[in-house]
C-alpha cells in the first residue's frame, strides 16, 4: 500500500474519544487516510467494541477494522490528572473527536470553549444522539432510536407489520461520514481563513434524516406520508426483488424509461414496453402491481444466472442478494481491492475490508490491525515530557 508521505492526511494529529461506533468510526476514516490517531480508552476494560460479537476473552474481529492506524492509550478520564493529561495532548492536536452525551466533557474540562482558548486551531467534532443543543440534547440517544426518529425506521418492512432492523448500524456510521464531511470542511475553512478551527455538532437522528430524499416536501406540498413498501420503494417503478426458480431472489432496477422497455422486452411484455400509459414513471407508479406480477412470472421461470445473463445484455440493472460469503468470493470486489488481508500481532491473518474512498494520487493505506488496550499509552505520553517516575506514579493512581 501507499507510503506515509503520499497520504492525503498525513501529519494531521487527531485525538479520540469515545467508544464503540459512531466517534471511532469517523476517527478510522481519518486514519486510513494518513491521520495520526491517538485514542483514549479506560484503562482495564478499553472500548467496550473489543469484546462485541465475540466470545468472553477474546478480542472482537470486529475491533480491527474500527481501530486499525490508531494508538492505545489508557487514561481514566473521570480522574483529573488524567482530564489533565488529555487537555495536554489536545494542546498538541488538529481534530478532537468525542461522542459522549452533551455535557460530559463539559464536566471534565475538555468541551471545545476550554481547549480551543489554548489552542485556536484546533477543530472538535462531536457526534451525540440529539446533538449538542435542543430540548433533547440530555437524554441518551443510541443508533437505533436515531434511526427511528429520523423516519428511516418506519419506511423499513413490509406494511402491516413491525418496522424492520437493518442487520447494521447505519445510524451510527451515517454520522460518522457526516462527521468526516465536517471535519475535511473545517480543514479547508482554517487553511483559508487564517488558521481557527471550529466545533462541529453531528447528531445520530440528523444524520440518518439527511437521508430521507423527498420525504418532506412530498409530506408539506401533497400530504404524502412515506410508508414501508417491502422490498420495493414507494413511488418509483418497477424497482423489486423477485423471486427466482432456484428458490432465490434477483433485484430488478427497472425504473427509467427507456429501460423499462427494454426490460420489458426483454421478458417477452412488449405490450407493457409499448403501452403509452406506461411510458412514464407516474403512470408505472399506478400499475405497479401489474407490472411487478408480468415481471416475477419471468423471473420464477428461471434460475437467477439465467435472469442475471438475461439482463445484463438488455442493458437492465440488475443484480443478487450478496451474502458475506458471496462478498468474499466475488471477483469483482478482489479485483477492486476491497478485500485485503492483514497480519495480526499474534501472526494470524485476518480478512478485512479495503479503504473508501479510491484517490487516484493519494489513496489510503490498510497496515495490520487494532492495538492493544495501552500499547502505546506510555510512548505517547512521555512525547508530552513525562519520564520513567511519573508515568510510575500515574499507573500507580490508576490514572494510566
Amino acid at each position: 500500500m501507499s507510503s506515509l508521505p503520499q497520504l492525503p492526511l498525513a501529519g494531521l494529529k487527531v485525538l479520540e474519544m469515545g467508544s464503540l461506533i459512531a466517534g471511532p468510526f469517523a476517527a478510522k476514516t481519518l486514519g486510513d487516510f494518513g491521520a495520526e490517531v491517538i485514542k483514549i480508552e479506560p484503562p482495564g476494560v478499553g472500548d467496550p467494541l473489543r469484546s462485541w460479537r465475540t466470545a468472553e476473552g477474546v478480542t472482537s474481529v470486529w475491533w480491527h477494522v474500527q481501530a486499525r492506524h490508531k494508538k492505545s492509550v489508557a487514561i481514566d478520564l473521570r480522574k483529573p490528572e488524567g482530564q489533565d493529561l488529555v487537555r495536554r495532548l489536545a494542546l498538541e492536536a488538529d481534530v478532537v473527536i468525542e461522542n459522549f452525551r452533551p455535557g460530559t466533557l463539559e464536566q471534565w474540562g475538555l468541551d471545545y470553549d476550554t481547549l480551543s482558548a489554548k489552542n485556536p486551531q484546533l477543530i472538535m467534532l462531536r457526534i451525540s444522539g440529539y446533538g449538542q443543543t435542543g430540548p433533547m440534547r440530555d437524554l441518551a440517544g443510541f443508533g437505533v432510536v436515531a434511526e427511528a426518529m429520523g423516519g428511516f425506521r418506519y419506511i423499513t418492512g413490509v406494511p402491516g407489520e413491525a418496522p424492520v432492523r437493518p442487520g447494521i448500524s447505519i445510524g451510527d456510521s451515517l454520522s460518522a461520514l457526516h462527521g468526516v464531511i465536517g471535519v475535511l470542511l473545517a480543514l479547508y475553512h482554517r487553511v483559508k481563513n487564517g488558521g481557527r478551527g471550529q466545533m462541529i455538532d453531528v447528531a445520530l437522528y440528523e444524520s440518518v434524516f439527511n437521508m430521507m430524499e423527498g420525504a418532506v416536501p412530498e409530506y408539506d406540498r401533497n400530504g404524502v406520508i412515506r410508508e414501508p413498501a417491502g422490498s420495493a420503494i414507494q413511488g418509483i417503478a418497477p424497482t423489486n426483488a423477485y423471486p427466482t426458480s432456484d428458490g432465490l431472489y434477483v433485484l430488478i432496477a427497472g425504473n427509467g424509461d427507456g429501460i423499462f422497455r427494454r426490460l420489458m422486452s426483454a421478458i417477452g411484455r412488449d405490450d407493457l414496453g409499448n403501452d403509452p400509459a406506461l411510458a412514464r414513471n407516474p403512470g408505472r407508479v399506478t400499475h405497479m402491481d401489474r407490472i411487478d406480477q408480468a415481471i416475477a412470472a419471468w423471473t420464477a421461470a428461471r434460475s437467477l444466472n439465467d435472469c442475471l445473463a438475461l439482463l445484463g445484455q438488455a442493458g437492465v440493472p440488475a443484480g443478487k442478494v450478496y451474502t458475506v460469503k458471496d462478498i468474499v468470493e466475488d471477483e469483482h470486489y478482489q479485483a477492486r481491492g476491497m478485500l485485503q488481508d492483514i497480519t495480526l500481532d499474534d501472526g494470524s491473518r485476518l480478512k478485512v475490508p479495503g479503504v473508501v474512498p479510491k484517490l487516484s494520487a493519494t489513496p489510503g493505506r490498510l497496515e495490520g490491525g487494532g492495538p492493544a488496550l495501552g500499547e502505546h499509552t506510555e510512548s505517547v505520553l512521555a512525547g508530552l515530557g513525562l519520564d520513567e517516575s511519573q508515568l510510575a506514579q500515574l499507573k500507580e493512581k490508576g490514572v494510566i
